[in-house]
């Protein structure tokens, strides 16, 4: 593996799971290697993903999910943290972090950049219409054409990126971290979800709760299930701004689904469940499609983006927005035991074949090699860390509830 040893600057916006578990497994990846990694994103960030337990320095720059007045704050923030710690190279995770990062690499419009090279990941592709995807397309091409090279979680976002303007589009692959053993037994989960009964089906899902999730499909199939014997509990861990309309759906459609919030036992409940359900709109390598493979649970996904490529034929596809096509697809595995068998048999085996942590980390730092061999200079005082953001609370394990807004 490429050993860089320069330093980086790793940029990210509003995260609650996925974004920051990679951003986290970098910056320990990297600082192990003997790089000065700082990390710059909103406070919260710190406090859940705890950057410098892993041997990073932390500079809180507040970058919201959407677009704000602030972010004119955030440029300068990020210019002035990028300054501070005399960084080799800047790494943004995300459209919003690429944005601001790409901002804040000019000193005003048509002026030549400072000599920083910028590499951005895309994460997540504009889902949005209307004027808010306008911004957000008009974005995308602003964060492709200024950064020198973008790396796309799923060969979609490759092309996306190379369609928006990227001179050096390549394909990036995001490792779900390794889920920590379950804590507590099949049986005792399954009490507490209501499915003491061992014949009662457990369904899960996890995500963030946003419109891209498209969790409105999961319901409106669910409430099917109710003409099951016995019928099944669903159940979605995550949080997000759809809580109220996903809360409302349940109650109208009387569907068998709690929600249960933010949740940090992915690892126990995948060990629960016998079947796992991603009704998204779009995904690229979804960490929760990833775990579910890796811990043998048969996964149903949609046939949608990233998604595809990452599981082959270890799951059962169904097409997006199609509650019928879920609803056939849950009731087959959930009548024929030999197969859920055979889903997780070949589901592990697919997981064998992904890029680990290690080979995520080779790769970046490849690419940083390229564009900044790292110099001979002692390393730089680190960032005030602990002064500038509020006390870390406990990092989340690998299974967190998982975000969208990239």
């Amino acid at each position: 593996m490429t050993r860089w040893t320069g330093r980086v600057v790793l940029v990210l916006a509003s995260s609650t799971g996925g974004i920051g578990q990679h951003v986290a497994s970098l910056a320990a990846g990297l600082a192990g290697a003997g790089a000065a990694v700082t990390v710059c994103g909103p406070a919260e960030t710190e406090q859940r993903f705890r950057f410098t337990a892993r041997d990073a320095a932390f500079v809180p720059v507040e970058i919201p999910p959407d677009p704000r007045p602030g972010d004119l704050r955030a440029v300068s923030a990020l210019r002035r943290a990028v300054d501070d710690v005399r960084a080799d190279l800047v790494h943004a995770h995300g459209l919003r972090a690429g944005l601001v990062s790409a901002l804040a690499g000019y000193r005003r419009p048509g002026a030549r950049r400072l000599r920083r090279p910028l590499v951005v990941t895309w994460h997540n592709a504009v889902l949005a219409g209307g004027p808010r995807g306008w911004a957000a397309r008009t974005a995308e091409r602003i964060v492709a054409r200024r950064a020198d090279v973008t790396l796309g979680a799923s060969a979609d976002l490759v092309r996306r990126a190379a369609r928006a303007g990227a001179a050096d589009a390549r394909l990036g692959a995001v490792a779900a971290p390794a889920l920590p053993p379950p804590t507590r037994s099949p049986a005792a989960v399954r009490a507490e979800l209501g499915a003491g009964d061992q014949t009662v089906p457990v369904i899960l899902s996890v995500g963030r709760l946003h419109p891209q999730k498209a969790y409105p499909v999961l319901i409106e199939a669910a409430a099917r299930w109710r003409d099951l014997t016995p019928p099944p509990v669903v159940v979605i861990a995550g949080s997000g701004p759809s809580y109220p309309q996903l809360a409302n759906l349940i109650s109208a459609a009387r569907a068998p689904v709690t929600l249960l919030g933010h949740r940090t036992d992915v690892a126990d409940l995948l060990a629960a469940a016998d079947l796992a359900v991603v009704s998204s709109r779009w995904e690229a390598r979804q960490l929760f499609a990833q775990e579910a493979l890796r811990s043998g649970t048969p996964l149903v996904a949609t046939d949608v983006g990233g998604i595809p490529e990452l599981v082959g034929d270890a799951a059962v596809l169904v097409p997006p927005g199609d509650p019928d096509a879920l609803d056939a697809a849950v009731r087959r595995l959930l009548a024929d035991p030999e197969l859920r068998a055979e889903y997780a048999r070949r589901g592990r085996e697919r997981a064998d074949q992904w890029p680990t942590e290690e080979d995520v980390l080779a790769q970046v730092s490849a690419v940083y090699a390229e564009l900044a061999p790292a110099p001979p200079h002692p390393a730089a005082p680190p960032a005030e860390p602990a002064a500038s953001a509020p006390p870390a609370a406990e990092a989340a394990p690998a299974g967190d509830a998982r975000e969208v807004a990239g």
